[in-house]
Order: structure tokens, then sequence, then C-alpha cells
């Protein structure tokens, strides 16, 4: 796993072992971005199940002025806190350790863009897509992964889906606040 594009572009990203950790692939992360590709600069990232750190390292690399990265594992948060050392993105990241539930609650910051890619088919997406919306400011825009037998629904809150997009047996849906749908 690498760093696609940015100032930390070509970078080797530490990755977790094991069958329960399903990192998002590189083509996959590559179309997220280009679908997003100019609400990053200067906007405020979070990676609600981060994982390795990879999609809010992305991120800061392409010009996002600061990432949160959300997981409840010690090992990823473990190894989100290495790849931000390696890349040298530390200052602008805040890395928690709890889950999306815990998090959320005490929140009370705003975000431009949210990504969820929690584990499939545990209903933990639909759950963090009806939650998490509270705290995404109206211009932004919430990403969701999941596999193409996962249903979502068109709307979470005032946020509606905006566009679906498949790659293989993923697909990335978007939602927007619906007074800002395009």
């Amino acid at each position: 796993m690498r760093v696609i594009t940015g100032i930390a572009r070509g970078r080797r990203l530490e990755t977790l072992e094991g069958e329960d950790v399903r990192p998002t692939t590189d083509r996959v992360k590559e179309a997220i971005f280009s679908i997003i590709q100019f609400e990053t600069e200067g906007r405020r990232f979070l990676d609600l199940f981060a994982g390795s750190g990879q999609m809010g390292i992305e991120a800061i690399s392409r010009g996002a002025k600061e990432a949160c990265f959300v997981d409840s594992s010690k090992k990823s948060v473990a190894t989100i806190k290495r790849n931000l050392q390696s890349t040298k993105f530390e200052m602008q990241s805040k890395v928690f350790h709890a889950d999306f539930h815990s998090f959320l609650a005490m929140n009370s910051d705003e975000f431009d863009i949210v990504f969820l890619d929690p584990p499939y088919k545990t209903g933990l997406l639909q759950e963090a897509l009806g939650l998490v919306t509270d705290c995404v400011r109206d211009t932004g825009v919430i990403i969701a992964e999941n596999p193409l037998d996962e249903e979502l629904a068109e709307s979470y809150g005032d946020f509606v889906l905006d566009r679906q997009y498949r790659y293989g047996k993923i697909r990335v849906s978007t939602y927007r606040h619906k007074d800002f749908i395009r």
C-alpha cells in the first residue's frame, strides 16, 4: 500500500495483517480521490474506521488541512501513528482510540469529508451513516465503501444519496446535504 499522489507520493504505508483486515485497494482509493479531487485542499477529513490510516494520509498528501483518524483497535491506532510518523503528517492529524459511537458522542468538530469503510455486512455502516451526519458541514460529503450486496438507504438525516460507483465487487456511495446536491 502506498500514497498515490501529493507531497507524500510513493511513500509506502504499513498495513495490518489478518483476515479481519481489508484495506481499500489503490484502485478504489484513486477513484475516491478523483471523485473529490476539487474538495480536498484545505478541508477537514474524518476517517472513522481508519485501519492503517491510508485514506486520511492520502487526503493530507493531497492538501487536506487536517485528518482525524478513529479506530477501536489498538493495533490499528499504533499502525496509524507509525504511518503518520513516516509521512511526517503528525501535526495535521488527530488519532483517537475509540469505537465510532464513543467518538461521535464526544466529538464537537465539523468535517468537510467523511470516509466510512467499516467491516462489511455488520450493520456498522448503516448505523454510522445515521450518526455521522451531525458532524458533517452542510457543504461536505460522506463517502461510504461497501460490498455490492449490502444495501444503503437513500438518505441519512439531511444527507441524500448523490452518486454510486462500482469497482468490481465494491460500491462507493457519496452522500451530500439535500440543499447542496449537485
